[in-house]
């Protein structure tokens, strides 16, 4: 039998996805991108397997005092959540690392041979690190993070946005660049997909998922 996941902060989906691609089932919770709002919401004790999620991360970023609410997280509700559900296990992903009694793996979505430069940490109550493949070479060509800032020119304190095409940003992020989302803004569709995990950095964590819980690995397609 499949685990049954649920997905806290889900977006348009990007961990779940990779988590349904590694063979769990994963049912989305409230998210304010579809009229949700996590904190009025409760959910039944011992129904789930796992909890996974992203908390939004504008108020914990580098950029926070540029994009909104510095200091703001959405982490507490995370855990709220995750302890009203009484999972076996759960995974955190976070743009930094937060203080409690659990594991906690930095992982950079290039140690996967990928070409964005994406760094964060996924806390857990499994071991995960022992789990993660990385790649043995780094991809030659090195990108900024979608969505994120970086120094402008040399000497200068000024951090810009990094910026890239529509295609580009969806092939950096791990999907088709052909992906449509109908009925968002221009705007919009850049900030959902950008503010996802990487896909192939998803992957990763829900194959280390599966082997820190003793579950066999699910065949590649051809």
């Amino acid at each position: 039998m499949s685990e049954l996941v649920l997905s806290l902060f889900p977006g348009i989906g990007l961990l779940d996805t990779a988590f349904e691609q590694e063979g769990f089932c994963v049912v989305r919770g409230p998210d304010l991108l579809w009229g949700g709002d996590i904190r009025r919401f409760h959910p039944p004790a011992g129904k789930f397997d796992g909890v996974i999620g992203g908390p939004p991360c504008k108020g914990e970023s580098k950029l926070a005092a540029l994009n909104g609410n510095p200091g703001n997280t959405l982490a507490q509700e995370f855990f709220r959540v995750m302890h009203c559900a009484q999972p076996r296990w759960w995974v955190m992903e976070a743009v930094k690392r937060h203080v409690g009694n659990f594991d906690i793996l930095p992982l950079n979505n290039r140690w996967l041979g990928e070409r964005q430069n994406r760094l964060r940490y996924f806390h857990s109550n499994l071991k995960l690190a022992a789990h993660v493949r990385g790649e043995a070479l780094q991809h030659p060509e090195w990108r900024y993070a979608v969505l994120a800032g970086h120094g402008g020119a040399e000497g200068s304190v000024v951090r810009r946005m990094a910026t890239y095409s529509w295609a580009d940003m969806l092939v950096l992020q791990g999907l088709s660049p052909g992906l449509k989302l109908p009925g968002f803004t221009r705007a919009a569709s850049r900030e959902a997909v950008g503010n996802g995990v990487p896909l192939p950095m998803g992957r990763a964590i829900a194959r280390a998922v599966r082997q820190a819980l003793g579950l066999p690995l699910v065949e590649a397609s051809a």
